[in-house]
């Protein structure tokens, strides 16, 4: 029983981490219409921004905004900069530009920051809480994960729903032209849209990273994770986003505790097959996107 409760437990909390970087792909989805697969290399940057300003005998806290405000200047910098030139053409050329900036910001990273392992610190515990004799697979952390996730997807679905400037993103994201005969001004919502998702990325980065070891490379496995929590859910929904991420979560824990962590991968795989193949706009999509 105790290895059953403790399995879902650390489901419910490695879950937290895919929904917390699906909501990013959301956020960029929702109002761009843009996969980026670089969200992952850009929240890493912003968090070793975190470890550089913690390491300098500064807070956590104050470590962890100056990610979240880095976030958001990254996200702006490389729309206006970069993605901006793509704007207009060919879907896939922003997807395959994503793809290389993914590779850019890694070798810009490894370079700036190295390639060793470093330690990153977590503002609560990390051990398991104990109840009597007995230790389950709920830490501190992981509540303040859980919690980070559920207020970021309430404020995405606020967002999106119930404000004007939400509405102006997602018209600038499915017809940009309809938008700017509108009053909209779509260049500033796509901006927003990118420092937006970028910010929520960093906030991802650093609940993946909180009591771990950090390097270049270590959000590299979540892009795959995070992206089939977003596609189960669907692109399309935030509360999908974190349910999808949740059901992952509690599946690929048992596969690793009751089947064998080399098969994970794999169980990943077949989940985002079964997802496409009987429902592709995910389990909480409603509408469907119509192309004249």
């Amino acid at each position: 029983m105790q290895q059953l409760l403790n399995t879902a437990l650390g489901g419910l909390t490695l879950g937290a981490v895919y929904a917390a970087f699906a909501l990013a792909l959301v956020l960029i989805w929702r109002s761009t219409r843009v996969v980026n697969f670089a969200q992952a290399p850009m929240a890493m940057v912003t968090t070793f921004i975190a470890l550089v300003v913690i390491d300098a005998g500064y807070s956590y806290w104050l470590g962890f905004a100056a990610a979240l405000v880095s976030g958001l200047l990254l996200g702006a910098l490389l729309e206006r900069l970069v993605v901006r030139h793509v704007d207009g053409k060919a879907e896939i050329n922003a997807v395959i530009l994503t793809l290389g900036l993914f590779i850019v910001l890694h070798s810009l990273a490894a370079v700036v920051f190295g390639n060793e392992y470093r330690s990153f610190p977590a503002p609560f515990g990390i051990r398991g809480f104990e109840v009597g004799d007995r230790t389950i697979a709920l830490t501190g952390f992981g509540v303040f994960t859980l919690v980070a996730v559920l207020v970021v997807m309430g404020l995405l679905v606020l967002l999106f729903r119930f404000t004007d400037l939400g509405l102006k993103m997602r018209a600038s994201a499915f017809n940009a032209e309809v938008a700017r005969l509108l009053g909209v001004q779509v260049g500033r919502m796509k901006t927003l849209g990118w420092a937006l998702a970028s910010l929520v990325g960093s906030l991802a980065g650093l609940l993946i990273a909180g009591g771990s070891l950090v390097h270049p490379g270590y959000m590299d496995s979540i892009v795959v994770y995070g992206f089939v929590a977003a596609v189960l859910g669907g692109l399309d929904s935030p509360a999908g986003a974190v349910v999808g991420g949740l059901v992952l979560g509690l599946s690929l824990s048992f596969v690793s505790g009751y089947v064998g962590s080399q098969l994970v991968a794999l169980a990943a795989l077949l989940i985002l097959m079964l997802v496409l193949m009987l429902k592709p706009g995910g389990l909480f999509s409603s509408t469907t996107a119509r192309r004249v």
